[in-house]
């Protein structure tokens, strides 16, 4: 099959996050079993025009917003015969915040993925933005896809479509999967501090800022530091922040790294803090799970609900205060974090992007088979 995924970024994008990663894993899985896979994204000045990487092939125009009517555009001349995407047999559209409702111009069969729903991060964007970007998720998004097949990636996020009027019966879970740890780790100073991690992009719904209060209230008594991996534009006022609290000292940014890095200060960390405001999923939990390292979130966060079990590989908070008293639960417990480490561990063998991967594999093939079964005549055979 060909097959179109359309994202509004990829990961080569400096906002890039786990949702860029999920769709590029199930991309490169696809194109491995022999599939020609088209990611189509917005452009960026660190990425080329069109470019290929383990069998996907990268087209990227557009910005923030014209993203959208330039990859319709692309769409319509591909159906004409003309660039690269012509002769597609099936879609999946990216519901980041609004999806680009290729279903109403591909002409193929169409799958939305969504991560979860953005009601709580819209409001970011300002006031005329965020009322229109929820008026279109969750009012226009609902109906131009209505009977159509939904994925997600957790039970809290297929609740959240549901809520919005979408059939449960059209909504499939698919997991993130989990690349493996990589077989060589830095290895990094014991400085004799309990060090607490974030990883995560540098934006206000991460709520990074929260895990700044658990070191200040936590710190006193203890030889705390905080790493913060990640990049983000937001990332000048979360300095800011630290510096008014008086934590600079405690507190390390250390932006994009590479994976044998990233890893290697996962693996140092005590706890991993997670306090975002919306999560589908939550695919830092995971990576600090392999690690042995447990997650403390919000209860309220959606994904977390699934990919944290709560008191047995990480915790769950009611609100900020919560937050604190369970990191000092965690830190003060040793035996606690061992079990929880072990928990961990054992809950991050449990995914892979090859079961991910092949479980989108099945569900796009039926898509197809489906869509072409019924556009064969009455009385009419196929060929099997």
């Amino acid at each position: 099959m060909k097959i179109l995924l359309l994202c509004w970024r990829d990961s080569t994008h400096p906002q890039g996050g786990g949702s860029e990663r999920y769709l590029e894993r199930v991309g490169e899985y696809l194109a491995d079993r022999g599939h020609e896979v088209v990611y189509r994204t917005a452009g960026h000045t660190d990425a080329p025009r069109r470019s290929t990487r383990k069998g996907v092939r990268f087209s990227r125009s557009g910005g923030k917003y014209t993203v959208y009517p330039k990859a319709w555009v692309g769409i319509a001349l591909g159906r004409m015969g003309i660039g690269t995407l012509g002769n597609i047999d099936v879609v999946v559209d990216t519901q980041n915040g609004i999806p680009f409702y290729a279903r109403l111009v591909s002409g193929a069969p169409t799958v939305l993925l969504t991560h979860h729903c953005h009601r709580e991060q819209w409001p970011v964007a300002g006031p005329a933005i965020a009322q229109l970007g929820w008026f279109l998720e969750s009012q226009i998004a609902p109906r131009v896809y209505r009977g159509a097949p939904y994925v997600t990636v957790s039970s809290s996020s297929k609740e959240d479509l549901v809520d919005l009027g979408i059939r449960a019966s059209d909504i499939q879970i698919i997991e993130n999967g989990l690349d493996p740890v990589p077989a060589h780790l830095p290895r990094l100073d014991d400085d004799a501090a309990m060090h607490l991690v974030t990883l995560s992009r540098l934006v206000p719904h991460k709520q990074l800022e929260h895990a700044m209060d658990v070191l200040l209230e936590l710190s006193p008594s203890r030889n705390l530091v905080l790493d913060i991996i990640g990049s983000g534009w937001w990332e000048d006022q979360l300095r800011e922040y630290a510096t008014e609290l008086g934590i600079t000292d405690q507190v390390i940014f250390h932006g994009q790294v590479t994976e044998d890095y990233k890893h290697s200060l996962l693996a140092r960390a005590t706890i991993h803090l997670m306090p975002s405001q919306k999560e589908g999923w939550g695919l830092a939990v995971m990576e600090a799970a392999q690690h042995g390292v447990p997650t403390i979130g919000y209860l309220t966060a959606g994904g977390l609900r699934d990919s944290i079990r709560n008191g047995e590989t990480g915790l769950l908070a009611e609100d900020a205060t919560e937050l604190v008293s369970l990191t000092q639960r965690l830190l003060d417990d040793s035996s606690l974090r061992s079990q929880m480490a072990t928990a961990a561990k054992q809950w991050s063998s449990e995914f892979s992007w090859a079961t991910t991967g092949a479980r989108f594999e099945k569900l796009l093939n039926d898509v197809a088979a489906t869509t072409e079964q019924s556009t064969v005549p009455p009385g009419s055979t196929t060929n099997q």
